[in-house]
């Protein structure tokens, strides 16, 4: 019998021996399958409990390994728990590490999952780290019941039943206005709902807003800095203000007294303009059309186009016909104005033949029978080319 109790002492001093964790460090029978390329990752908590090594680590509630070892952080701040995991289990890189009991009063496990609503990214690889952004932990039941004891002894529960009574002395009685009340309630958020693309937009443009005088800042800063010397000024000329406001009320009273009173003169003058405006009217572009000739009377405003320094430009388009210019000549009634040192009476012009010369159309005047018109023109039809 001592024989057995000292090889049971020296196995179990032994055991203790063999690494630093002691008997952590031995393997216990029906243990997750961590196969034979197994990887091991580290995962930070901020908080472990009781968690302690040879832990099961689960996907799934699977165990796909175990809690190899837990240190603290250089710092202190966080427990780094080494987990081994079997190498074909495939976790995904973005997985989350939650601390979990595998029942009531049960022993703490590492459960490995994605977070709700993410798609699985890559894979776990070995020297991965899962962050403490990452990881959690659930409530323990001595810590639910604590806060549950707080509650009902020390808690707001009594003041929670006063609550209660006094909400009910407030509503009793007041049914009718409570439903009124909760009817506008519903009503408002209907149109709140209604607007809420409004609402949306309304937001959206605060918050470019919001950005827009972030990016002023500094203009900002130097306005506010200004405005008190302004403030400053305006406190100094506070009596000049004063006084000038009350005398533009003066004359602000004075200038309505005198239009309720000419009110009538004016509207009697404006109906005296109609006549004159109706005119006006009428003429249409006939004035703005004959002030032209104001400036450059009595030459059309074209006219100075054609003035150039001290000369002036001038079109002239001339009509000249021999045959209308002598008949004008010799049918001219007006006397012939001697010249001076010449015969006072003027030369005879001579009769043309009988041949071409015509009898003068009867009603013609009678001082100009004779005249031998058509044969002026067979004569001088050389000279003219044969046209009048």
């Amino acid at each position: 019998m001592t024989r057995l109790i000292v090889l049971l002492l020296v196995v179990v001093l032994g055991v203790s021996g063999c690494g630093g964790s002691g008997l952590y460090g031995a393997p216990l029978p029906g243990g997750a399958d961590i196969g034979g390329r197994p990887i091991r990752v580290t995962a930070e908590f901020a908080d472990v409990l009781d968690l302690v090594p040879q832990s099961s680590v689960r996907l799934n509630d699977v165990p796909v390994g175990r809690v190899e070892g837990i240190t603290l952080s250089p710092d202190g701040s966080v427990a780094l728990v080494d987990l081994v995991i079997n190498g074909d289990a495939r976790i995904p890189g973005n997985a989350r590490a939650e601390l979990r009991t595998a029942s009531l009063l049960g022993e703490k496990f590492v459960a490995l999952g994605v977070p709700p609503g993410a798609a699985p990214v890559g894979s776990l690889r070995e020297g991965d780290r899962i962050p403490l952004a990452e990881t959690r932990r659930h409530p323990e039941v001595e810590e639910v019941l604590g806060a549950l004891s707080l509650l009902l002894n020390g808690g707001g529960l009594a003041q929670l039943r006063d609550v209660i009574r006094e909400v009910n002395a407030a509503t009793g009685g007041n049914e009718p206005q409570l439903r009124s009340l909760l009817g506008r309630l519903a009503e408002l958020t209907g149109r709140l709902d209604a607007q809420r693309a409004t609402i949306v937009r309304a937001i959206d443009a605060l918050g470019r807003l919001s950005t827009s005088l972030a990016g002023q800042t500094d203009h900002i800063t130097v306005a506010l800095d200004q405005l008190g010397p302004g403030l400053k000024v305006l406190e100094e000329q506070r009596t000049d203000l004063v006084s000038m406001l009350k005398a533009l009320d003066r004359l602000s009273g004075v200038a309505v007294s005198t239009v309720n009173r000419g009110r009538d003169d004016l509207l009697a003058d404006l109906r005296a303009l109609r006549p004159t405006l109706r005119e006006l009217a009428k003429a249409g572009d006939d004035i703005p059309n004959s002030l032209q000739m104001l400036l450059s009377y009595p030459f059309p405003d074209y006219a100075l186009k054609s003035l150039k320094g001290d000369y002036f430009n001038t079109d002239v388009r001339l009509d000249f016909d021999l045959n209308q210019t002598l008949g004008n000549l010799l049918r001219s009634s007006q006397p012939i104005v001697p010249i001076p040192g010449s015969p006072a009476q003027p030369l005879p012009i001579p009769n043309l033949p009988a041949p071409l010369g015509l009898q003068p159309p009867a009603g013609s005047d009678p001082s100009s029978a004779g005249t031998p018109r058509k044969g002026l023109e067979d004569l001088l039809s050389p000279l003219t080319g044969g046209s009048r």
